[in-house]
């Protein structure tokens, strides 16, 4: 009777990466001896695959060095509408110094269909063309983030998700309290019937600040009434539309909450044209803290969120991302209101 040899079992960089707790990239980035990686997540890898026996074949390390030093930017929708907003280009330019400082390019999505997000994250995986990726939105059941965990691929975004995530490295600010506290600063100075224009509904950072803006209507006994509460596009476009929809309800609204200082831009306008008075008739607040917003012909009342901040955070936690095998990790960045002559009565 032959002698029945046991097969022993081959282990793979996944099965390292599993024990040592950081992703397969990690441990790919441990065998070509990256600079980058610290010495102490280098000798927690080295050991795990001492520990399992594993040992790369000539494949693995020709994988280990494929490395672009690029990481890709992911602008939503049209590159039109975002590159006009300010948000975007300050987000942007923290990311670019970040990056500088990191020694990374950067590769922008050049796409210009609305929802192809997903499309330009594949060609960018496929093509091997970037070490990981920077979402500068989210979106409720979003299948960038979905597509991107599921290939275990370095990301990190700006933003929150609908859950929490153990997965996904984010940076964001508190939008629901922003909100809530802007709206409350609205209601204090005697405003009683107050409009909103946010972003697309789809968005998360929309629903934590419709949320803000409800709980501080509710919490001073005010009617929340939906069809006060609008919805678009961040561009001027989007708000002077509503600013002449605003303008012609029965009664018009005595406070209005803008998503955006672009959107908020465009409202005042419509309402400049119409001969509204701005704060007497109608008082208005908005976010980013923009140029826009500090140099207008009424000075607007705006939160500071901190966008370059937000970009240089997202960049530096993608590369601990890239890196360091890093997952999970979430940043709370601090905002500031701004109060100026669009909400301050005399």
């Amino acid at each position: 009777m032959k002698d029945k040899l046991k097969k022993k079992k081959q282990f793979t960089v996944n099965d390292v990466a599993k024990l040592a707790g950081v992703s397969p990239s990690t441990v790919s980035r441990v065998l070509s001896n990256n600079p980058r990686i610290s010495k102490a997540t280098k000798v927690r890898v080295e050991k795990c695959m001492e520990q399992l026996g594993y040992y790369p074949n000539a494949n693995a390390r020709s994988l280990a060095i494929k490395k672009t030093d690029a990481v890709g930017i992911i602008i939503p929708t049209t590159s039109g509408d975002y590159f006009s907003n300010p948000f975007f280009s300050e987000a942007l330019r923290g990311i670019i110094k970040a990056a500088s400082e990191s020694g990374y390019n950067l590769l922008l999505s050049t796409n210009t269909e609305k929802d192809e997000e997903l499309k330009v994250i594949k060609k960018m995986i496929n093509g091997s063309r970037v070490d990981g990726v920077i979402l500068m939105t989210s979106k409720v059941d979003d299948e960038c983030i979905e597509y991107l965990k599921s290939m275990d691929f370095p990301f990190s975004l700006i933003g929150s998700t609908s859950e929490n995530d153990e997965k996904i490295n984010l940076v964001d600010n508190d939008n629901m309290l922003a909100t809530y506290e802007l709206t409350k600063h609205i209601i204090d100075i005697g405003r009683k019937k107050i409009a909103m224009i946010v972003g697309d509904k789809k968005l998360i950072v929309s629903k934590k600040r419709i949320e803000g803006y409800k709980k501080a209507l509710k919490e001073f006994n005010i009617k929340v009434d939906e069809e006060l509460l609008f919805s678009g596009s961040f561009d001027e476009k989007t708000g002077y539309d509503y600013g002449m929809e605003i303008s012609r309800l029965k009664t018009l609204p005595d406070g209005l909450i803008v998503a955006d200082d672009l959107v908020a831009f465009g409202a005042v306008k419509a309402f400049e044209k119409l001969n509204i008075k701005i704060p007497e008739d109608i008082a208005v607040a908005s976010f980013n803290n923009s140029v826009l917003a500090k140099n207008s012909n009424i000075p607007l009342t705006s939160v500071d969120i901190n966008a370059d901040e937000l970009g240089k955070k997202a960049m530096n936690l993608l590369v601990e991302a890239i890196e360091e095998g890093t997952v999970g990790k979430r940043l709370l960045i601090p905002y500031n209101i701004f109060v100026r002559e669009s909400t301050k009565i005399n």
